[in-house]
């Protein structure tokens, strides 16, 4: 086996790395070697010399995402051990169904995986690289994706995750297989799924267990789902026997998406509407009291620790809007799927749009992401989407 290049730490650098966190810093790099190239495997070392495991080095602020810990080399057959794993806790779990067609597959650091992500749509596995190391493993990791039970084709689509420094020709299209059906089952309701054209992997999987959730509070109420995208709440929330459903983005073809899939589920159904609108000036304009139970699940506000000041803001307004606006003893589901923003600040900002509003709200349901987007216990940084749902009286 070739040796791997090797990178040593400063001194005293290691000890992230001994609590297996999957991250190496630039700042930690004490020395690099020649020639190294971006997405290349490399050997990182301590300041003394020992081994703390193997990664992928890329240039910027995290400077390795490490694959193993302590081993001095990576296994011919890892790929495909950690995505048997994967499949295997999904199964376990009681994810993959007949009647659940769509899941996340490979979850980043929360699978060990760093810098991968899989979603699966039926026969379909829609795969994101977030790293220059996981976009030169493609191939490896389509075949071994094909591998496992249900998989036939494999679609990559990384133009908008990969580095933009790197330099990389994303060429999203499919590694293997032919395109297939592209409609998935998500709890018994059925879902167009846009992989090529649509944001992320075509669908916000994270969500299931909350949308299932709103089911629940559903029956009877007026609902007004605010950045529908998919419709995906809204579906939910007809399902649950809503008396009307509101389905509000700026975007157009969110809108024409939403349409669609409420008509594959409620054909003809005349409790939807759907309205391309910003969501701003369509909670300001509408009469108070028009909805008593709120989706408030807008596009990241903060991307990054620059614009969290301003990400706070835009939660912190959002929200005093929604809590102006809604009836007397509605149900608001308010969400931030911003990573840099944490669970208590996204809980400050929206304490302080309840306060602002002068009316009594309670926590009924503190939410996060679905088990197929699991965080590892070593790195809380994935641990990105929070929500609330609050009685407002």
């Amino acid at each position: 086996m070739t040796q791997l290049p090797e990178i040593r730490l400063k001194r005293g650098k290691e000890e992230s790395l001994l609590r297996f966190h999957p991250w190496v810093f630039s700042g930690a790099v004490a020395s690099l070697p020649d020639g190294l190239e971006e997405g290349q495997l490399v050997r990182v070392l301590s300041s003394r010399g020992e081994v703390l495991g193997t990664g992928h080095w890329q240039i910027g602020s995290i400077a390795v995402r490490m694959l193993t810990f302590a081993t001095p080399d990576l296994p011919d057959d890892f790929f495909a051990n950690r995505l048997r794993q994967a499949w295997q806790m999904r199964y376990d779990l009681g994810l993959l169904r007949d009647d659940n067609t769509c899941v996340r597959l490979v979850h980043g650091e929360g699978d060990f995986l760093p810098g991968l992500v899989v979603d699966l749509y039926g026969p379909t596995a829609v795969m994101q690289a977030h790293s220059p190391g996981m976009h030169h493993q493609r191939a490896a990791i389509a075949a071994a994706l094909t591998e496992l039970p249900g998989i036939g084709s494999v679609y990559y689509k990384s133009d908008t995750t990969l580095p933009f420094k790197a330099g990389l020709d994303p060429v999203n299209g499919y590694l293997l297989g032919a395109e297939s059906e592209a409609v998935a089952t998500e709890n018994g309701l059925r879902f167009n799924i846009d992989w090529l054209r649509g944001q992320k992997t075509g669908f916000f999987l994270d969500q299931r267990d909350n949308r299932a959730l709103l089911e629940r509070y559903a029956k009877g109420r007026e609902v007004l789902n605010m950045f529908c995208y998919t419709g995906g709440f809204s579906v939910y929330a007809m399902r649950g026997g809503a008396k009307r459903v509101v389905s509000v983005d700026s975007s157009a073809k969110a809108i024409a998406l939403t349409r669609a899939n409420i008509e594959l589920n409620f054909p003809d159904d005349p409790r939807h509407e759907a309205v391309a609108e910003d969501a701003f000036k369509y909670l300001a304009d509408m009469p108070d009291g028009a909805f008593d139970l709120i989706v408030l699940d807008p596009p990241a506000f903060a991307k990054h620790r620059g614009a969290l000041k301003n990400g706070l803001l835009g939660y912190r307004k959002l929200n005093a809007r929604a809590f102006e606006k809604i009836r007397p003893g509605g149900i608001l589901f308010t969400f931030s799927c911003s990573q840099v923003v944490s669970k208590d600040a996204f809980r400050a900002a929206v304490f302080t749009a309840a306060a602002q509003s002068g009316r009594k709200v309670r926590i009924l349901h503190q939410l996060t992401q679905g088990a197929d987007h699991p965080v590892s216990i070593y790195h809380p940084e994935g641990e990105y989407l929070k929500g609330l749902v609050l009685q407002v009286e």
